[in-house]
């Protein structure tokens, strides 16, 4: 994987918690999820194979299957807009799952977004978004803090979709 093909220079900087180099904006937006291993199982292979943001309804053209590092990602929002990243890295444990991808040339935003689904101790199954991004071409810049708002209203909806895809799979 080549680093200088990323658009900004702290690339893995999402796997520190709450980091956010200066001049970026962070976001983190945690949503419950549901509960229990099969919850689990299911919403981490949802996110690991592009299942929940092709539910979304976001395009999504990829160089695999299923995350994994130096893989290309290609989000487009009503084929108007194209997002090329490139997965970072990826976490699969027994109680983590997930990945981060940087954003390449081309992207409306510069900067990192991680999306992890993580199971407690009291079986309790979340979906965490935590990114840092600043605006890369004129639209996003123009837009201001809308473009972070709607960031945010994106994740918050990545956490509403995987809900209801897991459902049928909560033991509560």
């Amino acid at each position: 994987m080549r680093l200088e093909d990323f658009t900004y220079d702290d690339v893995g900087g999402t796997r520190r918690g709450g980091f956010c180099p200066p001049g970026f904006h962070p976001m983190h937006v945690r949503t419950r999820i549901g509960e229990g291993e099969k919850l689990f199982h299911r919403a981490a292979e949802a996110v690991l194979t592009w299942e929940m943001h092709r539910e979304l309804g976001v395009g999504v053209e990829t160089s695999a299957d299923r995350a994994a590092p130096g893989v290309d990602v290609t989000v487009s929002f009503a084929g108007l807009i194209k997002a090329p990243c490139r997965i970072v890295y990826t976490v699969e444990e027994p109680r983590r799952a997930g990945w981060a991808y940087g954003t390449l040339t081309g992207h409306p935003e510069c900067g990192e977004e991680a999306f992890v689904v993580d199971r407690t101790g009291d079986g309790t199954v979340w979906l965490t978004l935590d990114a840092f991004s600043r605006a890369a071409k004129w639209y996003a810049r123009a837009g201001g803090p809308a473009t972070r708002g709607i960031q945010h209203a994106y994740a918050r909806r990545c956490g509403n979709v995987l809900r209801r895809m897991c459902a049928p799979y909560s033991e509560v």
